[in-house]
This record gives C-alpha cells, structure tokens and sequence, in this order.
C-alpha cells in the first residue's frame, strides 16, 4: 500500500483499524443481547425510570457487554494517539509493530473474557498486561520525539 509515508508508513495503522473494527463488533453484540432484554424484563422507557431499571432488571451478564462496549472507549483511545504519532514519527521497528498488534489482541482478549467469564482476577491481569504494552508503545514515542 503506497501512502505519503511510504510503502510500509502505515503498517501501524493497522491494528488501530482492527481495533475500532473489534468495537463495533462489541457495540453489535452488545445490542443484540441488550434490546431483547429491554423487552423480556420490562425495562421502563421513562426517563425518570429508564436508568434504575437497567441496573436493576436486565442481568449482569447482559450489563457486562455495555461495560466492555464503554471500556473500549476509553484506553485504547491513547493507543489509537499513540499509533499515529508512531506512525508520524516513521517508526518502522519490527518490536513496534508486533506490540501494537498484541495490545490490539490482548484488548479482544480482554473483551471476550469479560464477556463471557468475567473472572476479575483474570480480567484485572489482561488488562495490566494490556496496559504495559501501551506503556512501551507510549515510551518508544517518547524516545523518538524527546532523544532521537
């Protein structure tokens, strides 16, 4: 793929698309488990009653796929800044590239576990796993942009 960047310029690109992919994918499945529970447990539409009946009528099981679906909006949100600034930066590193897919991969991971198991001890560890890899993505950006 030729880009202003160069034929390899937006090889980090990708696992940022293949993120924001992987939330819609959340949202889709969130909604296909949360609407059907909306009407199977009578979930008021009054704005007063709305909030209080979700969190106390439609299961956790159910609750947990909205919780993702938000927990996707918030740290990969600086691994999608951090991505691009890699990419402006020209970083070309073969490291580079695989830790900014194993996040991408560890944040699915994260995803699925929290979908379908929801053990927090698990949980809690595929997310600081998750989080040192965008900690070493966010420190080789800092190495090119302050000591390069």
């Amino acid at each position: 793929m030729s880009s202003l960047l160069g034929l390899d310029g937006t090889q980090l690109l990708k696992p940022v698309v293949a993120l924001a992919g992987w939330t819609f994918v959340q949202e889709t499945w969130m909604y296909a488990t949360r609407i059907p529970a909306i009407y199977k447990y009578n979930v008021s539409f009054d704005e007063d009653k709305v909030k209080h009946d979700k969190y106390t009528k439609i299961p956790l099981k159910v609750q947990r796929m909205a919780d993702n679906y938000n927990n996707l909006h918030e740290q990969p949100q600086v691994f999608y800044v951090i991505a691009v600034v890699l990419t402006l930066l020209g970083d070309h590193n073969d490291f580079t590239y695989r830790l900014a897919w194993s996040y991408t991969g560890m944040r699915i991971v994260h995803s699925l576990w929290h979908n379908l198991v929801n053990e927090p001890n698990t949980r809690f560890a595929l997310f600081s796993i998750s989080s040192v890899m965008l900690l070493g993505l966010t420190a080789r950006a800092a190495s090119l942009l302050f000591w390069a």
